[in-house]
């Protein structure tokens, strides 16, 4: 099993790799994961794994994503993976092993196997359920305020996002509320931006047929 742990950092959508020690295809970055125990089913093991070893243990989300059963993804006896997706809310910051780092999905090192095909599927479907879904929560903090959402969904789908229409949007859907508090005022001064939150920090379809799209 293999983990696709995904995060909005610095602006970027980025993924966890891990650095192999040894053959085959050394040095190479790969996405964490490891064997399905004998007790354990596939969530409980995926959590277990991350934790271990690379220390993530705040994942607000896991889904199965797919099945990669390449007859040559990897050299020598074939290997079939099952692949997840992990997302982890932005103001959260693990401490990882020194030979593992957060990659910016769009410029990856040189990876392992097929884990860039991992990857970038992990990307897709995190960028289609935020059309459809309100898996928004997990890559968002708590609360936070219609810019900083909008920051976390410009870097998850690959565009820019206007603050306004994903505030009227997720708004209409009944996944959005504002707290009734607000950030302190900026030195400029102003008024002070509102918090809001995510109705549930359960994943539902908000609305089967929504695409998101890039502006024209």
């Amino acid at each position: 099993m293999l983990a696709g742990v995904l995060q909005v950092r610095e602006g970027r959508l980025q993924v966890l790799l891990w650095q192999r020690a040894q053959a085959p295809d050394l040095h190479r970055w790969s996405l964490p994961g490891g064997r399905l125990a004998p007790d354990e089913d596939v969530e409980t093991s995926i959590r277990r794994q991350l934790a271990e070893k690379v220390d993530v243990r705040q994942l607000s989300h896991v889904e199965q994503l797919s099945v990669f059963s390449a007859p040559a993804r990897v050299p020598g006896t074939r290997m079939v993976a099952t692949a997840f997706l992990g997302l982890v809310p932005a103001d959260v910051d693990p401490v990882v092993p020194t030979d593992t780092r957060w990659c910016a999905v769009d410029d990856l090192p040189e990876t392992a196997f097929d884990h860039q095909e991992i990857v970038l599927a992990a990307r897709d479907r995190l960028s289609a359920k935020l059309s459809y879904t309100n898996l928004g929560f997990a890559l968002a903090p708590e609360e936070f305020t219609v810019s900083e959402l909008r920051g976390i969904y410009s870097a998850a789908l690959g565009y820019q996002v206007s603050a306004t229409n994903l505030q009227r949007v997720l708004s209409r859907r009944g996944v959005l509320e504002p707290t009734g508090r607000t950030m302190p005022a900026g030195p400029s001064g102003g008024r002070p931006p509102a918090l809001f939150r995510f109705t549930s920090r359960d994943l539902q379809v908000t609305d089967p047929f929504a695409v998101f799209k890039p502006p024209t």
